[in-house]
C-alpha cells in the first residue's frame, strides 16, 4: 500500500502552495477523471499552453494521469519531467516512459 489518504507520504509536499496556486485533487485511483473535468470545465483565463506532469509513480499515476490529461486536452502538449519522477523500478520507470512517448507526450530530463 502507498499514498493512502492520512498516511505517510500521502500528503502534498510541504511549501508547494507557496511556489505558484494550486488546486489539490484526491484521487480514488490511478487516474483522475476530475482533473481532466477540472482542465476543461476551468476558466483559465487563457488557452492551456502546456502541462506539466510530475509525480510519483511514472508507471502508475504518472502515465494514467498524463494520458488521461491527453485524453481530455489532445492539442494541448503534454510534458512529463522524468528528472521529478520516479517509478516502482528504474525499469519500470523507463518502459512508462517509452510508452507516454508512443502516445505524443513529451519527455523531457531524461
Amino acid at each position: 500500500m502507498h499514498c493512502v489518504k492520512d498516511s505517510p507520504g500521502w500528503q502534498i509536499r510541504e511549501g508547494l502552495e507557496a511556489i505558484r496556486p494550486c488546486t489539490v485533487i484526491d484521487k480514488p485511483t490511478f487516474g483522475s477523471t476530475e482533473l481532466g473535468v477540472l482542465l476543461t470545465q476551468r476558466d483559465l483565463g487563457e488557452k492551456i499552453g502546456a502541462i506539466t506532469v510530475i509525480g510519483l509513480c511514472t508507471d502508475i499515476c504518472v502515465i494514467s494521469n498524463a494520458l488521461l490529461i491527453k485524453a481530455f486536452l489532445p492539442e494541448t502538449p503534454i510534458i512529463v519531467d522524468a528528472a521529478c519522477c520516479a517509478g516502482v523500478t528504474p525499469e519500470s520507470h523507463r518502459n512508462a516512459l517509452e510508452a507516454m512517448k508512443m502516445c505524443q507526450i513529451t519527455i523531457e530530463n531524461e
